[in-house]
């Protein structure tokens, strides 16, 4: 699989942008995909949030799997961050994310009033790689097309203040990557969700690496899928083989009646990330810490 690398000019303005406004809030609310929860975190932004009151966003939480989703939140929940699962479309979470903004700040809150400090709005800082729905949760949490919207990284450019409430203001930031994934399943995971510009990927490999994943961890949504009553998808069989089933019962055929397998490459992606192949998650928490935070819970 070769190397996913993108970090254009305007996201080492952006890193520097955080830098020289971290410290004008109290908050930092970090948007990840809930569909790979650890691969669209940036950890330049553990180092630039350092002493901040901290709150995750699983958004896209409607496309992963839940089960995985709330072994995520506990995970998160017992490194002291407030984590809320969401679909940052969906204007029902609000009030849930209100509240917990003032659970994530509470000591600032109380440390205010024992100053005399009273009416003073809560700051924060929105945080996230390209596309996890940085703008799309702030248009839905204000009530009004605040920020910037797009389907394609890096849609986000300039420094945005939003006026929320009396309570509460909220700093948009754009997406940044980092310079360099040490892990390269790491970028896959982000091209699988669109997180890098689509110029750059080798859709075949991708959709290899997509098949793999699926026939160990969720084996029966592809023949779910993609099956038909004369021709059952066989999933005991290779890649190329698998790629020509797609493309064979989905009827994608290329000049000279041969399966177009380029077209079903496509499909695979497109179902995985349209949610039609059902509810998926791209990786797992740490179990042995998240398998702790549980059985404290219960």
């Amino acid at each position: 699989m070769a190397d996913l690398q993108w970090y254009p000019g305007h996201m080492t303005k952006a890193r520097r942008m955080m830098e020289e406004n971290i410290s004008l809030v109290d908050l930092v609310i970090e948007l990840t995909d809930a569909r790979a929860p650890l691969s669209s975190r940036n950890p330049d932004i553990d180092t630039l949030s350092r002493g901040k009151a901290r709150m995750l966003l699983l958004n896209k939480a409607d496309l992963a799997d839940p089960a995985q989703t709330e072994r995520f939140c506990a995970y998160f929940e017992k490194q002291g961050i407030q984590c809320v699962p969401l679909d940052a479309r969906n204007r029902k979470m609000n009030d849930q994310i209100r509240r917990r903004v003032q659970e994530a700040c509470r000591e600032k809150l109380e440390r205010n009033k024992r100053r005399g400090i009273l009416n003073r709005p809560l700051r924060a800082m929105v945080v996230g790689i390209p596309n996890v729905g940085k703008s799309t949760f702030i248009n839905s949490f204000a009530g009004k097309a605040s920020a910037k919207t797009g389907n394609k990284p890096g849609v986000t450019r300039g420094k945005q203040w939003i006026r929320l409430n009396k309570e509460l203001e909220l700093l948009d930031t754009p997406g940044i990557l980092w310079p360099k994934f040490d892990d390269p399943e790491i970028g896959i995971r982000l091209a699988l969700i669109m997180a890098i510009r689509e110029e750059i990927l080798n859709e075949q490999e991708l959709a290899v690496y997509l098949l793999g994943f699926l026939k160990d961890y969720y084996p029966g949504v592809l023949g779910e899928r993609y099956s038909t009553a004369e021709k059952p998808f066989d999933t005991d069989t290779s890649d190329q083989e698998l790629l020509t089933q797609i493309a064979q019962n989905k009827q994608l055929i290329a000049k000279g009646q041969t399966p177009d397998l380029t077209r079903a490459c496509r499909m695979l992606l497109e179902d995985f990330r349209t949610g039609r192949l059902g509810r998926i998650t791209l990786e797992q928490p740490e179990l042995d810490q998240t398998e702790d935070a549980v059985n404290e819970e219960t």
